[in-house]
């Protein structure tokens, strides 16, 4: 249980460089509902403010995740996730992860020297300052989620082809990979979306693994919505859903569930 939350709320954060962002803007705001069957596990919130950073405005992206009921009782879950990026090129100046996970805890920022090709990492829990070389253009957990929705080539996949990316997360560099498997209509709170379907593949050992099933359908328009995400279990899955919305840059494409 306490593996495919943390999944969900990370691949929450993990969605989909280009010169012009289309598909959001300051302001959006999103709310999932984190569920197994019909009992509520939890909720997630992802929004993108506006902030200044070395005397330049640049996108401020917050990410939040918790448990909430009876699930609260069993694992408490309080995760914040923050970055700051370019509101052109997307390189993350900043990032902060302050989390707690069932008693697992971190508290930690990031620096990025994008020229150096190096990031600083203040660990305020265990008091270290430490810095990693990291490869040009890497991303962080939540600026990967807007540099993807951004991608050039997301709306040119063929079905089996994936969308790489050099993220930085636990002081190392790895390779996120996002493999296109097709398109489906489905049914959500707020009517009937078409969607494409993808799947994170990662290095062996990392976040994901590939006999992992984990799946999430993102809306086919140009906004790029995760509206689904599915964690399979060896009984039932865990799901989150979109629940709410507000600020998009673009229309929502939907019909009315009958």
């Amino acid at each position: 249980m306490k593996k495919y939350f943390f999944l969900l709320l990370l691949f929450i954060t993990v969605s989909f460089n280009s010169q012009k962002p289309e598909a959001y803007d300051s302001g959006e705001w999103f709310k999932f509902r984190i569920h197994y069957g019909f009992i509520n596990a939890g909720y997630a919130t992802l929004e993108v403010q506006e902030a200044v950073k070395n005397n330049k405005k640049v996108y401020h992206a917050i990410g939040k995740g918790y448990t909430v009921g009876m699930s609260r009782l069993f694992f408490k879950v309080d995760d914040n996730y923050e970055s700051y990026f370019d509101k052109v090129t997307n390189k993350p100046y900043q990032f902060v992860r302050k989390i707690d996970e069932g008693g697992y805890t971190k508290n930690q920022e990031g620096f990025f020297n994008q020229d150096a090709n190096k990031v600083q990492i203040k660990d305020y829990k265990n008091n270290t300052d430490k810095t990693f070389s990291v490869s040009e253009n890497v991303q962080d957990i939540i600026s990967t989620f807007y540099f993807l929705r951004n991608h050039p080539n997301i709306d040119k996949l063929k079905v089996g082809e994936s969308i790489v990316v050099d993220m930085f997360f636990d002081d190392e560099t790895f390779k996120f990979k996002l493999k296109f498997i097709g398109r489906e209509n489905i049914k959500t709170k707020f009517g009937t979306a078409p969607t494409m379907i993808f799947r994170p593949i990662v290095q062996s050992g990392r976040v994901f693994k590939e006999e992992e099933s984990l799946t999430v359908w993102i809306s086919d328009d140009e906004n790029k919505i995760p509206l689904r995400i599915k964690a399979s279990l060896a009984v039932g899955s865990i799901k989150a859903d979109l629940e709410g919305f507000k600020g998009l840059k673009n229309p929502f494409m939907v019909k009315l569930n009958d």
